[in-house]
């Protein structure tokens, strides 16, 4: 019999030791020495997978067949009681015998209520893909919509299409081929973040004052640092909130003392959610029992460099 060949990885992402400042709390295995060897222990029955270091002794370069093959790595490690420090998600490129780039490509199918196919194909629009199908499936009223989008354009695209279709969107995507690669950059995330201003414990006050600038992730009692994201901006481009405001206390008494504007609830973001969050200047910190994203300090001092 001939033998089966393994999938090349189209994904990559860094995995390396919690630098941040809550970083020990509540993990078993902090070192780079120990995320190292359950690393390459992984490569043994994980045939798909590859691991390889980088420059840094404390962050090492795992390849996979996709974003979810990844997280669920991510997520058993979380579970055995690592602390992990994880980087945003990017795509392989590849070099032909020509010399021209080429990147990976997915062919995605999509089931979804008649009323929200527009929507479906507005997403994948923006994302440079190429619709192969579109049609009604008999009997369930449901449609079924097929393309072939470039895997810089799926990063981030399962959730857009999950809120686009309010939950109803059945998706499954395959490895295509490695083709041409399209210039320019893929619309990704067109809201920016949420940093919180200092460190400290959130309180209801600052939240009060901080939400309506977008969505909140933060609760009331929650640990944050500065520069972490505690949620998302109603707009392009990132924005420090207070979110450890304390009320000043007085002795003077306040007509309206008792009306408080009430907090909305939190959005709860999984594994999945955060890992398709991250922008390239962002990083995801990974507990046993939390999960914390913020700006990647190596890419702030660079940042700043680059404007003196």
């Amino acid at each position: 019999l001939p033998p089966i060949a393994v999938e090349q990885p189209t994904v990559r992402m860094t995995l390396g030791v919690n630098k941040s400042p809550l970083a020990g709390r509540e993990g078993k295995f902090l070192t780079s020495r120990m995320i190292r060897d359950r690393l390459f222990k992984e490569l043994d029955r994980n045939v798909a997978l590859q691991v390889s270091e980088t420059e840094s002794a404390d962050r090492y370069q795992v390849s996979g067949r996709g974003q979810l093959h990844l997280t669920v790595l991510i997520e058993t490690m979380r579970r055995e009681g690592f602390e992990l420090e994880v980087g945003p998600p990017s795509v392989i490129i590849k070099e032909n015998e020509a010399g021209q780039k080429e990147e990976p490509w997915e062919s995605v199918e999509v089931r979804v209520p008649e009323e929200y196919v527009g929507g479906v194909v507005d997403l994948f629009n923006q994302r440079k893909g190429e619709l192969q199908d579109m049609g009604l499936e008999e009997g369930e009223g449901m449609s079924v919509v097929k393309y072939l989008v470039p895997t810089r354009g799926m990063l981030g695209l399962r959730s857009a299409l999950l809120t686009a279709t309010r939950g109803t969107a059945i998706i499954d995507s395959v490895f295509d081929s490695y083709r041409g690669m399209i210039p320019g950059e893929i619309q990704a995330r067109d809201k920016g973040s949420l940093l919180a201003f200092s460190d400290g414990e959130v309180t209801s006050f600052g939240l009060e004052g901080a939400q309506d600038r977008g969505k909140m992730m933060a609760s009331p009692g929650d640990s944050v640092y500065k520069g972490m994201i505690v949620g998302i901006h109603q707009r392009p481009g990132d924005l420090e909130v207070n979110v450890c405001k304390t009320k000043a206390l007085t002795n003077m008494r306040s007509a309206n003392k008792g009306i408080t504007t009430g907090l909305v609830a939190p959005i709860e973001m999984s594994l999945d959610s955060c890992v398709e969050y991250l922008a390239a200047d962002e990083i995801l910190e990974v507990t046993p029992s939390k999960m914390r994203m913020s700006k990647n300090p190596a890419m702030a001092g660079k940042k700043k460099q680059g404007k003196k």
